[in-house]
């Protein structure tokens, strides 16, 4: 087959994949096209739509934080996530660490967008007896919840 010929043929390969993923009827090449022009310009009204309406509930509701704790071997492995950015969050869930007797031994903190931490705790000797990984994850839901009760005003 020629050059002009696998060109052509690539041409109408193409045409038939943008009629059958735009659901178009038509047969010749100006109407598939004017078809999937159609296609894209509903696409792109559903698209608006769809972010004004999550925009809408987005702002409307404070984005609840995830908090994942696990039991390691010696400590656990503290996750917390929030979809905002929150200055000052990072001091009040240290600061209820060393209440509850629990030593940071690493962590990965993330604030640009959103507040992302990844700590890894143990228990701190003498003062941290008999914590278990509920009681972490509520001491961390709490500082949470003092702090958005600080910073709501």
């Amino acid at each position: 087959m020629s050059s002009r010929g696998r060109k052509k043929a690539s041409v109408y390969q193409k045409l038939e994949q943008l009629r059958s993923v735009t659901n178009s009827t038509a047969v010749n090449k100006t109407s598939i096209v004017v078809d999937a022009s159609r296609y894209i310009e509903e696409l792109k009204e559903k698209v608006d739509k769809l972010n004004q309406e999550t925009g809408t509930s987005t702002s409307s509701q404070n984005p609840l934080p995830m908090v994942t704790v696990e039991t390691l071997e010696k400590g656990f492995l503290i996750n917390v996530f929030l979809e905002k950015n929150c200055p000052g969050l990072l001091v009040s869930i240290l600061e209820t660490f060393e209440e509850i007797g629990l030593d940071v031994l690493d962590a990965r903190v993330s604030c640009e967008d959103n507040f992302q931490l990844e700590a890894i705790g143990g228990e701190n000797q003498g003062i941290g007896e008999g914590i278990d990984a509920q009681m972490v994850k509520q001491a961390v839901l709490q500082a949470i919840s003092k702090w958005s009760g600080d910073h709501s005003q």
